[in-house]
Order: C-alpha cells, then structure tokens, then sequence
C-alpha cells in the first residue's frame, strides 16, 4: 500500500523546483486566474466529509514561506477557506516581526471545491493544512529536504524526530511549536481556533520539553492523544492542523 501511494504521488510529479514567482512563470499565471473572488468561503460539512464554496488559492510563496511542491500546487490542493488564509499569512508576517530568520513550507490543503483528496482522510472543506516540520543541522536551519516534492511525505523521521537517513538532521521542535502557538493567536483574530494538531504521538514529549512546548502544552490547544499505527506513521515528517470557527 506504501508503494502504491507514493506511486500515484510520482505520476501527479513528484520533483520540485524552487521557482521564483515571477510574470513568465506558469506558477504566477496560474495563482492570477485560480487565486479565487473576494466573497467569503463557506466551509461545509466536516473536515472529513465536505465541500468548500469560494475557497482561496493559498499564495505559492512569499517573503517567508512557500508550498512545498510545484506539480502538487498546479493540480489543485492548494485551497482554504478565506480565514484560514488570513490565519496562515497573519502568523507568517508575526514570525517573521519576531526576527525569526526561517523560511517555512506549506503542504498541501483542499481541492478548490473540496471533497476528497486522496490519500487524506480529511482536507475536505478547506480548514484543513499541512506544515512541514522545520528542520536543523548541527544548529542551523537546514533546508535540504523542503522542495524534494511530495514524496516529502514518505521521508521518515526516528521517534526522538531525527531524519533516518542522516541522524544530524532533527525536526526543531521549538519551533514547531512556536509556529502552532503563532497559528492559533493568529486564527483568534479572524473568528477561528486549532481545533485539532495531528502530529506523530511519538514526538509530543520531544516537542513540550521545549520552551515554546511547555507554553504549548498549557495552552489547551488540542494535540492528538492517540493515533492507528498508519496515521502515525504519515505524521512524522509534517504537522496537520484542522481550524474551525470559534463558537459565540
């Protein structure tokens, strides 16, 4: 089954390159006719069975960000519901104002319309992202890995979160956290809330030994409890974040 997923992931393109946006590329011309219309999304059903209705094309890159794939954006699961988007560059600007010198990487989200997006078994109405982990090598950021395409999500980290393949690369799990603590700030002032983290079950004492963990860990920002095997397993190399509007 592994094989076969990452199979259907090679056929959709799995080899990135960074692309500089730009009035040439097809990148740019792409976000200008899909980036969406100024009405409001409306999110429907559940993160697990919905649709979405004016959803926004999330930006392929910015001052610091950008998506992680180029096939994987031009094909379509770079969609949100509009909050959600207004979340995710509100905590890139406030990372980026607390002179954080990294660049973060944005997987993928929902169809334009939602709907199923396989082999997710949510991403269906556009409140649903997935981050990649940021990285260190000996103590510095380390990019290396980022824009290999979305076999991405079959690279496979031990479960102290250092990468199999060369343990001197580890997931900054300070960061990680600082990163969904920005979220969930930034998602308060559009009407939103973390309503669930997926991340590799493995990793939460890793993550709240932190600075930004232990701030994490009090916050009662939802982190998954327990996962099957397979869920678990996929979460290794990315966190999942599902937002939903904040109840009046």
């Amino acid at each position: 089954m592994r094989y076969f997923i990452i199979l259907l992931f090679s056929i959709n393109g799995c080899y990135a390159q960074q692309l500089k946006i730009d009035s040439t590329n097809q990148v740019y011309t792409y976000y200008k006719a899909y980036k969406g219309n100024s009405l409001e999304s409306i999110s429907l059903g559940t993160v697990g069975k919905g649709s979405l209705i004016n959803g926004k094309l999330i930006p392929f890159n910015g001052k610091n960000f950008q998506y992680f794939d180029t096939n994987s954006y031009l094909s379509g699961p770079a969609y949100v519901n509009n909050k959600v988007l207004k979340t995710i560059l509100h905590s890139y600007r406030a990372l980026d104002s607390v002179d954080i010198h990294r660049k973060f990487y944005i997987m993928e989200c929902s169809p334009k319309n939602g709907g199923n997006l396989f082999p997710h078994k949510t991403h269906q109405n556009g409140l649903s992202v997935d981050f990649i982990m940021p990285l260190i090598k000996n103590n510095k950021p380390y990019y290396g890995l980022d824009t290999i395409g979305t076999t991405y999500y079959f690279i496979t980290f031990n479960q102290n979160g250092r990468y199999n393949k060369d343990t001197t690369v580890s997931i900054d799990f300070n960061l990680v956290a600082q990163q969904i603590l920005t979220l969930e700030k930034s998602a308060n002032i559009y009407g939103l809330r973390i309503a669930k983290v997926i991340i590799n079950t493995f990793f939460k004492e890793e993550l709240f030994a932190t600075t930004f963990g232990k701030e994490l860990k009090n916050s009662g920002i939802y982190i998954v409890k327990n996962l099957d095997n397979y869920t678990n397993n996929f979460h290794d190399d990315h966190f999942h974040i599902d937002f939903e509007a904040i109840k009046k």
